[in-house]
């Protein structure tokens, strides 16, 4: 597998957005036969673009964009986030997701700490982040115990994981 991450080009941009928003759905989608909800809206794509210190990445797969994250850099703090990774419907399960990840982290070698998150129901994910990345799982939101900073529309933000990852 020849692998290259590279930067999101404008020219990219409408094709890695509906790759993500179809890998999100379909993820979804296994979990819930009678979903008819849009998982990833696009503004929500597009509001981690438009966070300062993002950087979107496309995963580069012989040749093929089959995957990408949108990252944001902390540049004082280098408590860094992971907004989305996402892997290409169809292509999981090949390595891409962690060569994507293996990169990320040999890109930033001065972040003190990563920290994403995952719908509850997103079973590949969890086995993702903590079992392949490393990940620890640092709180559980749920109507008893409410992310501050997910508003109440969101599929799935009554049970989220917040993960983190400490780097050094």
């Amino acid at each position: 597998m020849k692998f290259k991450l590279l930067p999101v080009s404008q020219e990219d941009l409408a094709v890695y957005k509906h790759d993500m928003q179809e890998a999100f759905q379909k993820g979804a989608a296994e979990e819930f036969s009678d979903l008819n909800v849009q998982i990833l809206p696009e503004e929500d794509i597009d509001q981690s673009l438009n966070t300062k210190g993002a950087i979107a990445l496309k995963a580069m797969v012989d040749g093929e964009m089959l995957g990408g994250a949108i990252i944001v850099i902390d540049e004082k703090t280098q408590c860094n986030h992971l907004d989305f990774l996402y892997v290409k419907y169809g292509t999981q399960s090949r390595g891409i997701g962690q060569a994507i990840w293996k990169e990320i982290e040999k890109r930033y070698p001065d972040t003190k700490v990563w920290e994403t998150g995952t719908p509850y129901f997103e079973k590949r994910n969890l086995h993702f982040y903590v079992n392949c990345c490393g990940f620890h799982i640092v709180e559980f939101f749920n109507p008893k115990h409410k992310d501050p900073h997910t508003p109440d529309d969101v599929f799935g933000g009554d049970y989220f994981f917040r993960f983190e990852k400490q780097m050094r």
